[in-house]
């Protein structure tokens, strides 16, 4: 008996066990109405958009030179009877506008908006239940007092004792009907799982982790599986629009319009930022610059912000070499910090000689990085700000002392 005993827990942990790898696996099929398992692909939403003309799920696959662009085509049925294809559109756009929806329902406003409808709710649910809770006391003093009624009846009556006694079970039944609204409405009532200000500081730091290069696209994929049920997508051909249909998982809906390149459009990527490009790839990994460009609130030719294989696919339309480390170390191109520590002055020293042009340098974006040539370095320039700041180790920032003030003192 005692063996008995000790199996039945060890039976049962792997009971739950089964049923939790039953219920993964039945999440992961790619058909139904299951999302499928994230993959390591970058499309954001593969396994969870739909095509509203047939109700198949979209494909996808993977195009470029490097196969890192994705695109959505709802070709289900032309690979199962020969059909016509339904719809099909890029994947980066879509997948921007669904992010940029996802960051915005997470957000700190919206999570500070969601707490005070909580908020607003559990009170209408108090009100509700002290309601109830009136109800259910009237309820059982109008049971008592038929009790009473029928105890105080004399039996030989029997019609008289009859109709106390219909009255008494009616008014215990109307008890219980309160009684088991009371508790279904106490069933229905949620139990905060997450305060409040932890929420907000999630929603606050999460903008910052998804951004971040070294986020895996499996996680950002897991996020939009809780927050996300399904994407229907169709595309409206008299505006050549992408309509995209949100069903998030509490049940509410959001569409969102995104312009559809039509056929022979192209949307050229700005020259200033083509040059920016061209100037920062002398030190920064497409990674960087991709932060770089995001950062100065600059955009794709189709008005999409920067990402890695962004940055990739138009270096390789402009022919701009990719950023490789100097194979001895030594790098023909610095940033600010490097070259000042070079120079062995302070950074903003050198920053404020830059920026007055007392030394060539180069600054692509308003608010990016400084280059300078190694080259530039070693000049009579450069001598001369070295020279100056060791002279003026108060000021190591100041300006050259030729250099007439364009404001006059109001100290």
């Amino acid at each position: 008996m005692a063996g008995a005993e000790a199996q039945h827990p060890r039976r049962v942990r792997e009971l739950e066990r089964f049923e939790a790898i039953r219920t993964m696996v039945s999440s992961n099929v790619p058909s139904g109405r299951h999302h499928g398992a994230p993959k390591h692909g970058d499309a954001l939403l593969a396994g969870l958009i739909r095509c509203k003309r047939c109700g198949r799920k979209l494909t996808l696959r993977y195009s470029g030179m490097k196969h890192h662009i994705p695109r959505y085509t709802c070709s289900r049925a032309w690979m199962d009877n020969g059909g016509p294809h339904c719809i099909a559109f890029g994947g980066l756009r879509v997948d921007d506008a669904v992010e940029e929806a996802l960051l915005g329902v997470v957000g700190p406003g919206a999570i500070a908006a969601a707490t005070a409808a909580a908020k607003e709710a559990g009170e209408r649910r108090d009100q509700v239940r002290d309601a109830l809770s009136r109800d259910l006391e009237a309820a059982r003093y109008a049971a008592d007092r038929a009790f009473r009624q029928y105890d105080a009846g004399d039996p030989a009556n029997r019609l008289v004792a009859s109709e106390l006694e219909a009255r008494w079970n009616r008014a215990l039944v109307h008890v219980a009907e309160v009684e088991g609204k009371l508790a279904a409405h106490d069933a229905r009532t949620p139990a905060p799982a997450v305060a409040p200000a932890s929420l907000g500081v999630l929603a606050s730091n999460l903008r910052t982790v998804w951004s971040a290069p070294t986020t895996d696209a499996r996680v950002k994929k897991r996020i939009v599986r809780t927050l996300i049920h399904e994407v229907v997508a169709d595309i409206d051909d008299a505006p050549s629009e992408i309509v995209l249909v949100v069903h998030w998982v509490g049940g509410a809906h959001s569409e969102l319009r995104l312009p559809k390149r039509r056929r022979g459009q192209r949307n050229s990527t700005s020259a200033d930022i083509i040059q920016a490009v061209r100037q920062l790839v002398l030190i920064a990994s497409d990674d960087l610059i991709a932060g770089l460009l995001n950062r100065n609130g600059l955009k794709t030719g189709n008005g999409n912000r920067w990402t890695r294989e962004r940055v990739t696919s138009m270096r390789s339309n402009y022919q701009i070499p990719v950023f490789k480390p100097a194979e001895d170390g030594i790098e023909p191109w610095l940033n600010l910090g490097n070259a000042a520590q070079i120079l062995k002055v302070a950074p903003k020293t050198l920053r404020l000689a830059a920026e007055a042009g007392e030394i060539e340098s180069i600054h692509p974006l308003s608010d990016g990085p400084w280059i300078f040539a190694r080259a530039a370095l070693t000049t009579s320039a450069a001598r001369s700000i070295t020279e100056r700041a060791r002279q003026n180790p108060r000021y190591p920032a100041g300006s050259h002392p030729n250099q007439q003030n364009l404001f006059s003192s109001i100290t």
